[in-house]
């Protein structure tokens, strides 16, 4: 049934330990902050849920949404990643519940940034090995694939946020850049910026002394990257540059996007000298002993624990960003960071004689939008500003309304039939939120 709601959202669950600074700004929000510090399983998910009448879940990247969660989740009306990744969460399920899917894809970039350069003068300088050996005793200070970063080619797989990001600090340590992406605006900037597009990944990586990757789970299109880097690209590092070359590979996006199995075998040929990751395919639930290492064995591959976003300053960042979304969201219907259509902006900034949000998630079955001023115009209620975004590949859209009085429950209702009426589909509202300003 679709589910009615009126009133800003008041009650959340907050899991996995994003900076103890969200909780006073969720508080001062007007939400009812329960934090649960030990990683919840599926199970025990569902029952904080259950029991705590939740609305909205603040998460970083391991506990999974999944469609079990979500429906047996009554209550649940949006999901706030505290990072970029939105892999964890089964936006399918979401969007047939009406439930909005939200992250923050800017807040950590500068500290993913920074560990990318760390990594990339490290390896070329064999620091980490070379600290292990002091450590034991070994004196070796030879210049024996030892390089400086200046001079050499950097190639970078996705301009993203943090592709653009490590390309500008690559441009200031004197690196040559060189990128490969799809998407038509992100080829433009990079253009712009001065950086050289690559028509192909093995034309990249065979251009590249090092190679960085800033991709998604998933790309723009909705394919999955899973295997994205294969054992042929590998072997492919530095092949056109001339020797010596470092042939250093960094992973800090995605665990799936390379296969260990295939890496490691690149490395053992010495098509890839040094690499460093901090994902890896599989990854525990939380701090402590217990995990397989893939990459154990290899001290060429430098190891981190996800940790591209663990710094003192990146965590209360993030806290701030999403606080802010979802107050904007709980209290005025106000849209940002919604992975299901992440550049969409819905906002009516000063509301003038509004006096009532109404936001609507529901099918793109044609006749739902008709059915929403129908039954707004039947309300007598005049529609001061709306905006309307389709959600194409979720099979969703979403409306929001500034309307000049509140409807009432009766009204609210008279959506939903309204829909039913014309679309033919019981299913086709999923969700209606009407907040009094």
């Amino acid at each position: 049934m679709p589910r009615i709601l009126s009133g800003p959202l008041t009650r959340a669950l907050v899991v996995e330990n994003p900076s103890t600074a969200l909780d006073p700004l969720l508080i001062g929000a007007g939400f009812e902050v329960t934090r649960v510090t030990e990683t919840p399983d599926t199970a025990t998910l569902i029952r904080l849920l259950q029991e705590g009448r939740h609305q909205v879940i603040f998460k970083r990247s391991r506990v999974p949404i999944s469609r079990e969660v979500v429906e047996n989740a009554p209550e649940l009306v949006a999901v706030q990643l505290c990072s970029i990744g939105d892999d964890s969460v089964d936006k399918e399920a979401c969007a047939e519940r009406g439930i909005l899917v939200f992250n923050d894809p800017v807040s950590n970039g500068r500290s993913v940034v920074e560990l990318v350069v760390a990594h990339l003068i490290a390896l070329s300088r064999r620091l980490y090995e070379t600290n292990a050996d002091t450590h034991a005793g070994i004196w070796e200070k030879s210049n024996s694939e030892r390089y400086e970063v200046r001079g050499k080619v950097l190639g970078i797989v996705g301009l993203g946020n943090i592709g653009r990001s490590v390309a500008r600090v690559a441009d200031g340590l004197g690196m040559q850049v060189r990128f490969h992406d799809t998407r038509e605006v992100a080829q433009e900037v990079g253009l712009e910026m001065g950086w050289e597009s690559m028509d192909s990944l093995d034309a990249l990586f065979r251009a590249s002394d090092m190679v960085t990757v800033h991709v998604s789970a998933n790309d723009h299109r909705g394919a999955s990257n899973e295997g994205f880097i294969t054992r042929a690209l590998l072997a492919a590092l530095g092949a056109d540059r001339p020797e010596p070359s470092p042939r250093i590979f960094i992973n800090l996006a995605r665990g799936v996007i390379v296969d260990p199995v295939d890496l490691l075998a690149a490395i053992g040929a010495d098509q890839v000298r040094r690499a460093a990751v901090d994902v890896y395919p599989s990854e525990p639930r939380g701090n402590g002993p217990g995990w397989a290492n893939p990459y154990a064995d290899e001290p060429r591959v430098a190891c981190t624990p996800h940790m591209g976003a663990a710094t003192q300053e990146a965590q209360p960042r993030i806290a701030r960003r999403v606080a802010n979304t979802m107050r904007d969201f709980s209290q005025r219907g106000a849209i940002r960071d919604c992975v299901m259509a992440p550049k969409t902006r819905i906002s009516f900034g000063d509301e003038g004689a509004g006096r009532a949000v109404l936001s609507v998630v529901h099918s793109t079955a044609r006749g739902t939008k008709k059915a929403l001023d129908d039954a707004i115009y039947e309300a007598e209620a005049s529609n001061l500003r709306s905006q309307h975004r389709d959600f194409g590949r979720w099979g969703i859209a979403l409306d929001v309304n500034l309307l000049d009085r509140p409807l009432s429950e009766a009204q609210l209702q008279r959506i939903v039939e309204r829909t039913k009426e014309l679309t033919d589909d019981p299913r086709a509202v999923r969700l209606v939120r009407q907040i009094t300003l």
